[in-house]
C-alpha cells in the first residue's frame, strides 16, 4: 500500500515539476535576458524548493526503496523511473542550482558572460525537461503495470483456479 502511495506522489510531483519547468523556460526566463541578474526573481526560493528541491528529492529516495522492494511487472518500470529521476536530480544539484546561484549572486560577471551562461543554462534545461518527462512517463507505466497485473488476475480463470490446485 505505501509503495503505491509513494509512486502516486512521485507521478504527481513529476507532472507538476514538468509543467512548471516548461512554463518557467518558455514564459519567465526569456524575460531575464534583458535585465540584470540582481533583478531576477529568485524562483528557486519562491517555488522550486517547495516543489522539487526537497519534495522530489525525498520522493525519489522513497521510490528507490519502494521499487527495490517491489516484485512483478512494476519493478522494472519503477526502477527505470527512479534511475532517470536520479540522473535529473544529480544534474540539478551539480549544475543547474550552482550555476543559477552564481549568476544571481555575482556582480563581477560581465554582461556578455551572464548572457552566454544563461543561454547555455537554458539550452541544457531542455535536456533536464526530457529527463523529467521520461521519468514521469516511466512512473506512469509503473502505475499502469500494476493495474494490468491485477486485472489479468481477476479475469483469468486459470490464475484463480490454480491457486488452490496442486
Amino acid at each position: 500500500m505505501w509503495k503505491e502511495l509513494v509512486l502516486w506522489l512521485f507521478v504527481l510531483n513529476l507532472g507538476v515539476a514538468l509543467g512548471a519547468g516548461i512554463y518557467e523556460a518558455r514564459v519567465v526566463m526569456p524575460q531575464w535576458v534583458n535585465i540584470s541578474p540582481k533583478e531576477w526573481p529568485n524562483t528557486g526560493l519562491m517555488f522550486w524548493v517547495y516543489v522539487t528541491t526537497v519534495p522530489l528529492t525525498l520522493l525519489t529516495v522513497f521510490n528507490a526503496i519502494a521499487a527495490g522492494l517491489t516484485r512483478g511487472p512494476r519493478r522494472s518500470w519503477h526502477l527505470a523511473a527512479v534511475g532517470v529521476v536520479i540522473a535529473e536530480r544529480l544534474a540539478t544539484f551539480s549544475y543547474f542550482i550552482p550555476t543559477m546561484v552564481r549568476l544571481m549572486g555575482s556582480e563581477a560577471l560581465a554582461e556578455a558572460d551572464v548572457r552566454a551562461t544563461l543561454s547555455q543554462w537554458l539550452l541544457m534545461n531542455h535536456g533536464r525537461h526530457l529527463l523529467t518527462l521520461t521519468g514521469w512517463l516511466l512512473a506512469l507505466k509503473a502505475l499502469r503495470s500494476r493495474r494490468q497485473d491485477r486485472s489479468s488476475l481477476r479475469s483469468s480463470p486459470d490464475a484463480l483456479g490454480s491457486v488452490g490446485s496442486p
